[in-house]
């Protein structure tokens, strides 16, 4: 199916671009029947929604006419939650607009506020930002919003989940009540139904498909390792892989520092993206993705909103996702534009339960694959190498080479030389790390059997009974801190001021060291020792 009629400056915009059929958002909001409506998208990152809204307001800014009018008052707002998104969205409105004459703005939280007031001033047909710094503009006379003919808000459920609800009232409520407002969410949760029911009138709800199957561009597996295990398989799958570039996930900014910094120490090219940079120091670091000085990206789920990095290949989840939703976004920053892309979960064996649930949600089929060990990622280099090195003796040598190679030649025997240039070859990568066997096959005998024959080795850790020490936060609590299944543990015995339990001897090692590993928070403040 080809894009339904446009103007010809969209038409050859598009063409420009090669877009020669509408994704599946695109040819939704361009159907007949949602001419001049409200809309309100559930359409997953990466389906080409940005060009789909930018299309579908072209009845409000266009008209019938070939070109849009001396720019001034704005006729259309964008409104994405981060930096990043905006200025992605305004770069794709540029180009889709430029021969039509249309002049995009931005409005975004972290630039120089004084030179956005000017550039407002000037005038713009559209107008891209966040909801911060849009309604500071609005507030202080910069922005006029009177003119509006379309509000958009994009990844609306993100905008609510980071507490925008009060930014995007004021936006709303500033704009013409005659105006068209369309509204793009991954997911309509109940938040998202109230703010259109208020905003929207006779909204026409899309459901565009894609989470219902999966990206065919994407390959889902997931490792099961041992809990202090994680980093050690995300090192040796970004080894085992070797992407040009790769996005690892963390849960909050201090696991992505950590990450970071570790990777980093390992000789990783790596940069980290969290809420704590600065506006300048996440240009930068983008910018060195871009350009090649950089191949691994350490994230947050808000930092990595709007990214897009074309030659992404590898999304490395090195802590889960809160919901199946995070999960397919974070895995929609690679499989784009037709290239092909892996996303990898790193499960600790006690979240696996979460993990099955995660992939349920989201309808994934996923392959479970072992973590590759050092072995694997020593094969694989050896793969590699042999390709480099081929190519490196397939080039014309020059003129100065021949003298130095000659003399080489003479002074080792061929076998030293090429180790010497395997070697040098393989200096420049992290070494591989080694990890214990998978989590399964270490599972213990069922805890009746190892009761009956009494054979476990006692443990006493210093809360008892005194302090509230209870059955049904200590068994957990002892899976958590010994990185052990609930099978491991036999009985428990609680005292006045401690408690003592039994382990499982098969697993007494594993336990004993992750006892001894420093924790932090509550957890570490409680001492767990062996019984003499």
């Amino acid at each position: 199916m080809a894009f339904p009629s446009l103007p010809e400056t969209l038409a050859s915009a598009l063409a420009e671009r090669g877009y020669a059929e509408p994704t599946p958002v695109q040819s939704a909001v361009l159907a007949e029947e949602t001419t001049g409506r409200d809309l309100l998208v559930s359409a997953q990152t990466g389906s080409g929604k940005t060009v789909a809204y930018g299309l579908a307001l072209a009845s409000e800014l266009l008209g019938d006419a070939p070109r849009l009018p001396r720019a001034g008052q704005p006729l259309a707002l964008v409104v994405a939650p981060t930096r990043e998104l905006a200025l992605q969205v305004r770069a794709e409105l540029t180009w889709l607009y430029a021969r039509a004459g249309g002049v995009v703005a931005a409005a975004v939280g972290g630039m120089d506020p004084i030179a956005e007031r000017r550039v407002l001033q000037r005038g713009a047909h559209l107008v891209v930002g966040t909801p911060g710094r849009m309604r500071d503009h609005i507030e202080r006379g910069n922005l006029d919003a009177t003119a509006l003919k379309a509000v958009v808000l994009d990844e609306a459920d993100e905008m609510l989940d980071l507490g925008f609800r009060e930014e995007l009232e004021a936006i709303l409520d500033a704009a013409p009540a005659e105006r068209r407002t369309l509204m793009f969410s991954a997911t309509v949760p109940k938040p998202i139904a109230t703010l259109a029911k208020q905003y929207q009138r006779d909204a026409m709800r899309i459901e565009v498909g894609s989470e219902s199957r999966q990206h065919v561009d994407i390959e889902y597996r997931a490792s099961l390792v041992a809990p202090h295990e994680v980093e050690r398989a995300v090192v040796n799958i970004l080894r085992l892989e070797d992407p040009r570039l790769a996005m690892v996930f963390c849960a909050t900014r201090a696991a992505v520092n950590r990450l970071h910094a570790n990777l980093t120490e390992r000789g990783f090219p790596t940069v980290a993206l969290s809420g704590e940079l600065s506006q300048s120091e996440r240009t930068r670091a983008l910018q060195s993705l871009r350009d090649g000085r950089a191949r691994i990206c350490v994230a947050t789920d808000v930092a990595a909103r709007g990214i897009d990095l074309p030659d992404l290949g590898l999304v490395l989840h090195a802590e889960l996702p809160r919901d199946s939703e995070t999960l397919l976004h974070r895995s929609g920053r690679t499989g784009r534009a037709g290239r092909k892309g892996v996303s990898w979960l790193v499960v600790p064996h006690n979240r696996r339960r979460i993990a099955e649930r995660l992939f349920a949600g989201a309808k994934l089929r996923v392959s479970t694959v072992p973590a590759p060990n050092a072995e694997a990622v020593r094969a694989r280099d050896a793969e590699r190498l042999l390709v480099q090195a081929k190519a490196l003796l397939a080039e014309e040598r020059e003129d100065g080479d021949a003298a130095l190679a000659a003399q080489l030649v003479a002074e080792a025997s061929p076998d030293a030389l090429a180790s010497a240039f395997v070697k040098l070859l393989r200096a420049p990568l992290p070494a591989p790390e080694e990890l214990a066997d998978a989590p399964e096959r270490q599972a213990p005998p069922p805890r009746e059997r190892r009761e009956d024959t009494g054979g476990g080795n006692w443990f006493r850790m210093d809360v008892g009974r005194d302090d509230g020490a209870d059955p049904k936060w200590l068994l957990p609590f002892l899976c958590r801190r010994g990185h052990v299944t609930r099978e491991a543990i036999g009985r428990i015995r609680i005292l006045g001021r401690e408690t003592q339990f039994e382990v499982d001897p098969r697993v007494v090692p594993r336990f004993a060291t992750a006892i001894r590993r420093p924790v932090g928070g509550q957890d570490g403040q409680v001492r767990i020792e062996k019984m003499r």
